[in-house]
């Protein structure tokens, strides 16, 4: 009987959590940096059990990288004075009624695509079954970096899961709303 290694680390998101600037088909380039597959994961702060698997992989992740925190200075610092990758919508987006009332945090990877499924897991091929706006969950890891006097917690994507289709976020329009004016004339 082989015995399943538990990475403290690791989370699962609940179903409800919302997928937005989901860049998980190609790795693209953020501010001129290394391409990466990332995802910005909206988690309802209603659902507590998401909430405290993330606070508790987090701690894990402090936890476990405690030395490379504290690198060349004499002590760890506190979590609460690194950067923390869960983060609150009602402070930092107060204009965005996609992250009023939650959490958010901003996973990357810069080696790997994510595996995406969809319900019943099996593989989405469709590039446009996943786009900002769709519920599911995701596999995610935390880690503890020290990079250029930044030190906190960072998030890894891993695999996604499509729960449901959500209504889209963002401003893009259709070619058939932007051309629909009224204006048939110029045809003649």
């Amino acid at each position: 009987m082989s015995k399943e290694f538990k990475n403290a680390a690791k989370v699962v998101t609940g179903p409800n959590t919302r997928w937005s600037y989901a860049n998980v088909w190609e790795a693209k380039s953020i501010n001129g940096g290394k391409p990466q597959y990332s995802i910005s994961l909206i988690i309802p702060k209603d659902d507590t059990q998401t909430v405290t698997k993330v606070k508790a992989a987090i701690k894990a992740a402090y936890e476990e990288g405690a030395g490379k925190l504290k690198g060349n200075g004499k002590s760890v610092p506190p979590l609460a004075a690194i950067k923390n990758p869960l983060r609150d919508g009602d402070v930092e987006r107060p204009d965005d009624p996609a992250y009023q009332n939650c959490y958010f945090i901003n996973a990357n990877n810069k080696n790997n695509a994510p595996g995406i499924v969809d319900a019943n897991r099996q593989p989405i091929i469709d590039h446009s079954e996943v786009y900002s706006g769709v519920y599911g969950r995701a596999s995610i890891s935390f880690y503890a970096f020290n990079s250029n006097g930044n030190k906190g917690i960072a998030c890894s994507l891993n695999n996604l899961q499509k729960i449901r289709d959500g209504e889209p976020l963002g401003t893009h329009s259709s070619a058939e709303d932007d051309f629909n004016d009224g204006d048939e004339d110029f045809l003649n």
